[in-house]
């Protein structure tokens, strides 16, 4: 019965390694809370920019069932926003799902970036060239004028402008019917593996002293069964009634800077 223990706390331990390899490089990068169509996180608008640019992002969703989100991050946590913007919109959700019809306009004021990320079922009207034209002549002179709400309001509204002139034909990509499970989910904690595995630790302590009697089966099973959860957490936790529709992206749009 202790070999059968040993046995048992090994595939245990490989599990455990297996998930916490899994798990750290996701946990490393964090998102700030969808609060709402526009997330300051830089605290660059005022509040009255922000309800302005609440109410107009609604009006724009009301029409073409597309959302476009605005967020200012303190940092992009030594990432490229390129690769910030793509993650963040999958963790989000931002646009309907299966039509995956959903931008962010980001703005990383400590690495002075800007970027236009676009899902995929927009890619076809939000093109590269067009996002680099509204980055380059809308944005970037008001930026490097010091004029950040004026930035982001004349962008959102040039975006905007070109989701309201689509008429759907260009929505339908091949990537549009890609699965949503590529979007991220949230894993289980770190420390929650560590406690799981110490328990295991102890389990195996318990187990040698007693011979293997008492519920030691059981308890092995139940612990398995915790960690294998932790490879597909599902809850992003929102604070408000505005949410992502589940829509996924793919790394299209520009970046500039100032």
């Amino acid at each position: 019965m202790i070999r059968h223990a040993v046995i048992a706390f090994v595939a245990w331990l490989c599990m455990t390694c297996s998930v916490v390899a899994q798990t750290v490089p996701t946990a490393a990068l964090t998102f700030p809370v969808l609060s709402g169509r526009v997330v300051d996180g830089a605290g660059l608008l005022s509040v009255q920019d922000r309800e302005a640019l609440t109410r107009s992002l609604a009006d724009l969703e009301a029409k073409t069932t597309d959302q476009l989100v605005v967020v200012t991050l303190k940092t992009l946590q030594g990432r490229p926003i390129e690769d910030y913007g793509y993650q963040l919109g999958r963790a989000w959700g931002i646009g309907q799902k299966g039509k995956d019809s959903g931008v962010l306009l980001i703005v990383a004021a400590t690495e002075r970036k800007v970027r236009i990320e676009v899902g995929y079922g927009l890619e076809g009207t939000l093109t590269d060239a067009a996002t680099k034209i509204i980055i380059e002549d809308t944005i970037l002179p008001r930026f490097k004028a010091g004029d950040f709400p004026g930035g982001i309001n004349a962008g959102t509204a040039a975006i905007a402008q070109l989701m309201v002139g689509d008429t759907g034909s260009t929505r339908a990509s091949p990537q549009a019917s890609t699965p949503v499970d590529h979007r991220q989910s949230a894993p289980m904690p770190v420390w929650l593996i560590i406690v799981l595995g110490l328990a295991g630790v102890g389990l195996l302590i318990f187990c040698t002293v007693t011979g293997g009697r008492g519920p030691c089966s059981l308890i092995m099973q139940v612990l398995f069964m915790l960690v294998l959860s932790g490879r597909g957490g599902s809850s992003r936790g929102r604070s408000s009634s505005f949410s992502g529709g589940g829509g996924s992206f793919g790394g299209g749009g520009s970046s500039g800077s100032w």
